[in-house]
């Protein structure tokens, strides 16, 4: 048995497609696919659950042709993926991508854009992508379209297109923010860009698709010297403190961070540079000011929040990690009920370990600690070279498995 995989886009069916059509023995795809593609008497198959469909393609016989019809590139996000995993090897016939036509009719670059797929448990994931990149294209799904998005972006600087019907005499393309996108009801199928500036030109890039969102480390690399954020003296994390932080903080791209009592945000600073979305909290205006230029300066937007423990933490989403750079035992009993998996927490003093131990553990965390004793290499007036001892520091981290939602 042979299977063709044919791409629609919403043009014509190129020769090779339509031959393939007439040919087919059975045709499998959405309903809408088959009224407009499907040869009149050839058996079809709406497209539903896999097992029963690849069931009945098996049961055509050897000789026997199927075509199934898909969105787009077949390839991209598609069906080629399912049927390979069901032992099929089929041939493909690809149409343009739905954020390629989206590009097209915007009029703006696509090699800059991270392209998630929000459906069944990734809306989270892809929520958090939006939230840290300022160009996503989203590949929407029911019950994660951008009514969803809309909702799990309120409180980010960004725009919503989103294109219904694409490909289609139907299609409609909308520019909203996100508690208008949140507000409306949206007809299926349908995908939308999420940016933080619709009328730029894109971000230049030489490594396209969601890889591209870690690539800003470049030579600085990350754990940056303290010099270079913009803080009170004496009051930003040290290096070697905040490469380990990040090392148990895991910042990576899809998920959130929140940077509790953050200072001057070099923590923030990096854990957005490794891909994360980050929500910086900080009571002080002047503080919050700080970690937003020192963002800017550094080429990322996490989100600011003044307000005082726990007050700040209502109606923000729920973490991945948490970062704790002070505030003492209350805004780690705080946090520790917030119930993010990972909780690591910056103390100046070995008074302090204790305490906050005894309140992570007795919220149902594992507990370990480090004390950091660093020495840095100095060059003498004399041009020899010496080790200079830092003040020790201490860091303690919790991790648990706890449920969470969005």
């Amino acid at each position: 048995m042979t299977v063709t995989v044919i791409g629609i886009d919403g043009g014509a069916l190129p020769p090779a497609a339509a031959a393939r059509l007439e040919g087919a023995r059975m045709v499998v795809g959405a309903s809408r696919l088959l009224d407009r593609h499907a040869p009149t008497g050839t058996r079809t198959v709406e497209l539903g659950p896999w097992e029963p469909v690849v069931r009945e393609l098996r049961a055509l016989g050897e000789q026997a042709h199927a075509v199934v019809l898909a969105e787009g590139d077949p390839g991209f996000f598609g069906l080629v993926r399912t049927l390979r995993e069901h032992g099929l090897r089929p041939e493909v016939i690809p149409g343009t991508t739905s954020v390629q036509r989206l590009a097209a009719e915007l009029g703006r670059p696509w090699d800059d854009l991270p392209i998630v797929t929000a459906g069944g448990r990734d809306l989270r994931r892809a929520l958090n992508v939006c939230r840290a990149r300022p160009s996503v294209a989203v590949l929407t799904a029911t019950g994660a379209g951008p009514a969803e998005i809309g909702a799990g972006l309120r409180g980010w600087r960004r725009t919503l297109v989103v294109v219904e019907d694409p490909g289609t005499e139907d299609q409609r393309v909308s520019t909203v923010d996100p508690a208008g996108a949140a507000a409306r009801r949206w007809r299926e199928p349908n995908l939308l860009f999420s940016l933080a500036d619709p009328e730029g030109p894109g971000e230049p890039t030489w490594l396209a698709g969601a890889a591209s969102a870690t690539t800003g480390i470049g030579a600085q690399g990350w754990a940056l010297p303290e010099d270079t954020f913009s803080q009170r003296p004496g009051l930003v994390s040290r290096a070697e403190l905040r490469a380990l932080a990040l090392a148990r903080l895991g910042p990576a791209p899809g998920c959130l961070v929140w940077d509790v009592c953050a200072g001057s945000g070099a923590v923030s600073v990096e854990a957005a540079r490794l891909g994360a979305a980050v929500i910086s909290i900080d009571h002080d205006p002047v503080q919050c000011a700080r970690i937003i230029a020192n963002a800017a300066a550094l080429g990322v937007e996490p989100r600011v929040v003044e307000g005082v423990v726990p007050d700040a933490f209502a109606d923000l989403p729920q973490p991945d990690a948490v970062f704790v750079g002070g505030g003492g035992a209350e805004v780690v009993r705080a946090v520790a009920a917030v119930g993010a998996p990972r909780v690591v927490v910056s103390l100046s003093t070995s008074d302090l370990i204790g305490p906050t131990r005894t309140i992570l553990a007795n919220t149902g965390y594992q507990v370990e600690g480090r004390q950091l004793a660093v020495s840095r290499m100095v060059s003498t007036a004399q041009g020899l070279t010496r080790f200079v001892a830092e003040d020790p520091s201490f860091l303690v981290w919790a991790t648990s498995t706890p449920s969470r939602t969005g």
